[in-house]
């Protein structure tokens, strides 16, 4: 081991007024250069995310329809919603297609039904004008005749059949059928005089026009 020298010691030590000049950084200057480097990693950090940012915006409009197709052919997801949208037209465009048929079948049914009525009144027609006649004349009929007549009448009602043509009311060549015009001199309008066979419709459909004698003004 070799001896220590004082002398040289001494002169390895750092000047005092060179120390407080600043002109020499003491050793642990070393450490204070530590934050500038954190703060150029931090900002390289920072740069770094300003550059990944711009790649997610990139990717966010292939969100949404863009998403369907790639390189102008659909992808699967594409072609799945076009299936679903072409599947959907055909379904609406078919209960288009079965409401409008339901509508016609009950258009059918109706008139069928109609039709059905009007021949059974057809078909019984001579013996109601038979009943309106004895009637009209006051010829006696006994209560089993007039329960039958009644019912026959009421089940004419129950299907719709409306009878009309009434003394009194205007003459209306729509629905009467005028067989003679009778001139009245205290008649200010064609009316009905006498009801020879009461008319009969369902709803705004004439089955028959009533025949009547018609009062009309003198001229």
């Amino acid at each position: 081991m070799s001896e220590f020298n004082k002398d040289d010691y001494l002169n390895d030590l750092p000047d005092a007024d060179e120390l407080a000049a600043g002109q020499v950084a003491p050793e642990d200057g070393a450490g204070e250069a530590q934050p500038e480097a954190n703060n150029d990693a931090q900002s390289s950090e920072e740069q770094g995310m300003r550059q990944e940012q711009p790649a997610d915006e990139a990717a966010a409009p292939e969100e949404g329809e863009e998403a369907d197709s790639k390189d102008g052919k659909l992808t699967p997801l594409g072609q799945a919603k076009k299936e679903a949208a072409e599947y959907l037209e055909a379904l609406q465009r078919e209960r288009a297609e079965f409401i409008n048929y339901r509508n016609r079948t009950k258009k059918d049914m109706e008139r069928a039904r109609q039709q059905g009525i009007i021949d059974v009144l057809a078909a019984e027609l001579p013996a109601l004008d038979d009943i309106d006649r004895i009637r009209e004349h006051g010829g006696e009929m006994d209560e089993s005749f007039q329960a039958v007549a009644a019912k026959i009448d009421k089940a004419f009602e129950k299907f719709g059949v409306e009878k009309f043509g009434v003394k009194g009311e205007d003459f209306d060549p729509t629905r009467h059928d005028a067989i003679l015009h009778k001139p009245d001199p205290q008649a200010e309008k064609a009316t009905v005089d006498t009801v020879v066979e009461a008319g009969y419709r369902i709803g705004d459909r004439v089955i028959r026009a009533a025949r009547v004698v018609v009062a009309s003004p003198q001229e």
